[in-house]
Parts: C-alpha cells; sequence; structure tokens
C-alpha cells in the first residue's frame, strides 16, 4: 500500500510494485474483530490491497481467519481477518452448526490473544447493538491495544450514531469506509502508532546459534522428524491430525553449533474446521517462522505436493527464512515413483520460487536420511548470511547489463545508477535506477539469476527492490 494514499493503486503485474521499498519482513500483527457483518473482510482487503477475503452480504462468511500482509508509512505488518464475534450461540443449533460457530469464535478470541494490536469495527450506521458491548468486553479485559473505527460511514447524507460509541469505553471512534477507502489513512497511522516497534535484535541472525522453525499441515509427521532429530520423544506424536496446538522450542547441538527448533501446530488450509484439538494455531506458527533463520517444511511425499504446502513456504518466503523441504514418508511412496525422475522433479518445481531450495526424501520412523536435514538447514542459514560488496555487486551488474541491455520502454532505458545490499534479515539488494517504473519484470530476474549465479542464494528468496536516486543517495 502506498504511503501517501489510502486508496490501493494496483501497478501493473509485470513490473517491480513500488510497495517493495519495504525492505523488512512483516513485523507486529492486527486483528480485524467485530460482530459478524460490520465490513471486517472489506477492510481487510483494503489494507492489503488484495481481494483475498470473501466480501458478501450474508453474515458470517469468513468462517476461519484469513491472513494477509500491510504496509504503511514503511512498515510492513500482518492483518487478521476473524470470523464474526458472537459470545452467543443459538439454542436451536444443530450440533454441527453449533461446533462450527464455536470454533469460529474461539478462532477470533485466539487473534486476539495473538494479536498486538485489536481493531473493533462496528457498523455506524447501525450504532451500537448488545452484541457489540458484548464484543468490547472482550477486548477491554484482553490488556491490548484496542482501535475503535465505526465502518459504513460512506455518505454525509446518512444518519450516524458515533457518540454510541464512546459508551463502549475504549476511545474515540475513527469514522472511515472501508469500501470507499474514506480515512482509512489516518486509521492505519493510528495502527502504526500502537504497533511496538520492530526489535532491533532480529535485524541480524543469531550468531550464536541456527533457529529453524519445523513447520507444514496436519498429519505430515512434523513431530516424528523433531524427535528423529532430538534423540527422544521430545514432542508428543500421534496419528490424530492435529495434536500439537503449541509451539515448543527445543534446542540440541550439532556439528559444534547450538540449533533452535521450533516444533509448530500443523497448518491447515483456510476454510477448514473442526474441534477444540486444534483451532488452527497458524497464528503461533507465523510467530515461529518470523524469528527463525530457515523453515523445515515437511510434506507427505505418500500424498505428493498439495496447493497448502505451496502456501506454507509462501508463509516462510515472507518472513524472510530461508527454505528446506523435507518430503517425509518416503517409506510409504510406491516403489514404481521412487525410482521416477518425473515424480521426483514435481517436488523440486513445486518451489521453484524459491530457487534453489533443498528438497530432502526421508522417513522420519525409520530415520532414513534424517540427518541431512541439519546439514542442508545450515547451508542455507548460511546462504541467507551472505554479504555482497558494493564494488562487487556493481561490477557484476554492469557488466550483466552490458552483455545483455535493457530494452527501451517509450523512448526511455533503463539506467542504473548503483545497487547495494540492504541492511536487511531477508536477502535485499537494491536497485537505484533512473526509473522505477523501467525495470522490467522479466529483467529484474535476469539481474537476480546472475547474482545467484556468482554469490549463491540456494534456498533465500532474494528480493530486487527498484528505488529512485535522489539527491540525499547521491550524497
Amino acid at each position: 500500500m502506498s504511503s501517501t494514499s489510502a486508496t490501493t493503486t494496483r501497478p501493473r503485474r509485470r513490473r517491480l510494485r513500488q510497495s517493495e521499498v519495504a525492505l523488512e519482513p512483516p513485523s507486529g500483527i492486527v486483528a480485524i474483530v467485530g460482530r459478524p457483518n460490520v465490513g471486517k473482510s472489506t477492510l481487510f482487503n483494503r489494507f492489503t490491497g488484495t481481494r483475498q477475503a470473501i466480501v458478501d452480504e450474508t453474515a458470517g462468511l469468513t468462517r476461519d481467519r484469513l491472513y494477509g500482509i500491510a504496509e504503511w508509512r514503511g512498515r510492513r505488518f500482518t492483518v487478521v481477518d476473524t470470523a464474526g464475534l458472537d459470545p452467543r450461540l443459538p439454542r436451536d443449533a444443530g450440533a454441527d452448526m453449533g461446533e462450527l460457530l464455536a470454533g469460529t469464535q474461539e478462532q477470533a478470541r485466539m487473534a486476539i490473544a495473538e494479536a498486538d494490536v485489536c481493531l473493533l469495527t462496528l457498523d455506524v450506521r447501525a450504532g451500537v447493538t448488545a452484541l457489540d458491548e458484548e464484543v468490547a468486553a472482550i477486548l477491554r479485559g484482553g490488556g491490548k491495544p484496542v482501535i475503535l473505527a465505526g465502518n459504513k460511514a460512506d455518505s454525509d447524507r446518512d444518519p450516524y450514531y458515533a457518540h454510541e460509541l464512546l459508551r463502549l469505553g475504549l476511545g474515540d471512534p475513527m469514522l472511515i469506509s472501508a469500501l470507499q477507502g474514506k480515512d482509512t489513512g489516518d486509521l492505519l497511522d493510528a495502527i502504526i502508532d500502537a504497533l511496538p516497534p520492530p526489535a532491533d535484535e532480529d535485524i541480524e541472525p543469531a550468531l550464536d546459534e541456527l533457529r529453524i522453525a519445523v513447520v507444514g499441515r496436519p498429519n505430515v509427521g512434523k513431530s516424528s522428524l523433531l524427535n528423529a532429530l532430538v534423540g527422544e520423544e521430545r514432542a508428543l506424536v500421534s496419528p490424530v491430525a492435529g495434536t500439537t496446538r503449541d509451539a515448543v522450542d527445543t534446542v540440541i547441538t550439532h556439528g559444534g553449533k547450538t540449533i533452535r527448533l521450533v516444533d509448530t501446530a500443523g497448518i491447515r488450509r483456510r476454510g477448514a474446521i473442526a474441534t477444540d484439538i486444534e483451532h488452527y494455531s497458524l497464528l503461533r506458527a507465523l510467530r515461529a517462522l518470523d524469528r527463525s533463520d530457515v523453515a523445515v517444511l515437511v510434506i507427505d511425499a505418500s500424498a505428493g505436493v498439495v496447493t497448502q504446502d505451496r502456501h506454507i513456504a509462501g508463509y516462510a518466503v515472507e518472513a524472510g527464512a530461508g527454505l528446506v523441504v523435507a518430503a517425509n514418508k518416503w517409506d510409504l511412496v510406491a516403489q514404481a515413483d521412487r525410482a521416477s525422475s518425473k515424480f521426483l522433479r514435481e517436488f523440486s518445481t513445486a518451489f521453484d520460487f524459491v530457487p534453489g531450495a533443498p528438497v530432502l526424501t526421508l522417513s522420519a520412523t525409520e530415520g532414513r536420511n534424517v540427518n541431512r536435514v541439519l546439514e542442508n538447514a545450515a547451508q542455507v542459514a548460511a546462504a541467507r548470511a551472505t554479504r555482497i560488496s558494493t564494488g562487487a555487486l556493481n561490477n557484476l551488474l554492469q557488466r550483466a547489463m552490458e552483455e545483455h541491455p535493457p530494452r527501451t520502454h517509450r523512448g526511455r532505458r533503463l539506467k542504473l545508477l548503483y545497487a547495494a545490499q540492504a541492511r536487511s534479515i531477508a536477502p535485499t539488494i537494491v536497485l537505484f535506477v533512473n526509473d522505477p517504473e523501467l525495470v522490467h519484470f522479466a529483467y529484474a530476474r535476469y539481474l537476480e539469476n546472475r547474482i545467484r549465479a556468482a554469490f549463491g542464494f540456494a534456498g533465500v528468496r532474494l528480493r530486487m527492490v527498484a528505488r529512485k536516486r535522489t539527491t540525499r543517495d547521491e550524497g
């Protein structure tokens, strides 16, 4: 999202986005909560500049938490769109519906517990309802900063009941229109001011230990892999999907280096509703990724790569972590598939958006190839910590542009003034150019490939950011 306008203008798809000048991964979590049908999903879409959340007049459409990244004033943070919070369940609800409603309310409460800031959204045209007061009471007892937003202030002709919002005891309300983007910039300012500052110690990779988050869908063998790595029954192992509900750190020593392993709850696909035993600990997994150097993504090799596996890898990439793919349950794969190069290639191509990410076939229960996990994770962590001198980087890119000059665009040609690796926990190359709009997506990928060929970065996303050189840069 632009830092100059509350209304998102989506840039052309095949050019580097101006919003990518934010160099750091997201820091901080904002939960959008409120009763059903007050516009929470519309506000989520406004903040993230996407249409991920389903927007419909039917109350309660958002059943599971939905996550996205927003940026404002150079700060990136995670936005959580929760199900409508209704503490009162219908007495006539059937068993299945009652379980569904209980699940959505628990998810919303978990989002509140894990969030750094809660954004209570109300329909300012409807005034304060009894349900709004109950939701506000839950938030007042949560001990988290709360911002009150009166949504649907679309037209001056509509009657508003902003004065009623004061009785909730949450401070002065902010009147907005999520649909039109009206005054959402002021709301984002308030959110940024309420978020805790990013931790400085997370800017540089830890020198004394390697932090590895073990992530994946439920029941793919994460806990079994952790036990195999640790050498003892440290994590509970069960064939029931979703047994692990919390992120538990385990510290071990391997090759003379301290390694911190984080076993996280299984990440289920959005929209899946189950029993209280799991309740979707994705927020905890996201926090684990935020403080990890490398994510070991465990997948079920016998089931192949599914869409959610790729989504979880995307979470790791957004967090700035390196990636190692552990194709577990290899012992359950048919012998013909094990010998098929095409079958093996499918695992690598599924995660080609992280070039060079190791894909390991293993069996955690049998201990087969488990020792390769930590070795590859250490290699990826080393690649993530690679620093390129400014001189070497500029020499390389200058040769690359001479050998393959960029095409002209409307009579103008891209000029690279200089490049530098930014101070960031994720490898980021900043290109100072005459006009960022001239940096074509394909040409940025070409430059990235040249950098990778010379300096590695296997298993790590290399961020390419285009900036217009200013007088300050020249000084």
